[in-house]
């Protein structure tokens, strides 16, 4: 939501031509609300009814936040499911913020089944780039486990996940896959 106006600068009184300057005022809608998974605690952002981000939390915040409408809860209500059953539809509006780049590259992954991998090689000849390229765009991915950045493996094993090749992530990584039956 958008408001605009002008601000005056001038001081009443005053002989100088007055100057005015144009304001934009942006009135987020965007919130977090902080869920317990299996994978440990994740922040999943609404934004305006929209998935925007899911990040990985160290822990769960303790503050209550603000308790979710209709749409934020369907989307956590969604992800919830996922957890329960890997082929769960996700069917959620998303909005993540990339390069044209990247939406084409979160796209495609869109198309990969729980169940099946694909190589970060295999995902840049659809899209004429390089696999450096793709696993860039995957690393950047804010919405991973409903945009399947861990069905992205490299060529020789099981590859990174949210720019990690070691520790949490890939512990992380590592079990969205056994969850939906990959064995690497």
């Amino acid at each position: 939501m958008l408001s605009t106006g002008y601000v005056d600068n001038a001081r009443s009184g005053d002989s100088t031509p007055k100057r005015r300057n144009f304001c934009i005022i942006a009135l987020v809608m965007t919130e977090l609300f902080p869920i317990r998974t299996p994978v440990g605690p994740l922040g999943v952002v609404v934004d305006a009814g929209v998935l925007r981000e899911i990040r990985f939390l160290e822990r769960l915040p303790s503050a209550r936040g603000a308790t979710p409408g209709p749409a934020a809860r369907r989307i956590l209500e969604r992800i919830a499911a996922y957890f329960e059953d890997p082929e769960a539809p996700f069917g959620l509006p998303l909005s993540p913020r990339g390069t044209p780049f990247q939406q084409r590259v979160w796209q495609a992954m869109q198309t990969i089944p729980p169940g099946r991998v694909r190589s970060y090689g295999e995902i840049a000849r659809q899209l004429d780039s390089s696999p450096r390229a793709v696993g860039n765009a995957c690393r950047r991915n804010p919405i991973p486990i409903v945009v399947p950045c861990h069905r992205v493996v490299s060529a020789g094993g099981i590859g990174g996940y949210a720019g990690a090749t070691g520790g949490r992530k890939l512990a992380i990584k590592r079990w969205l896959l056994a969850h939906e039956g990959v064995a690497l």
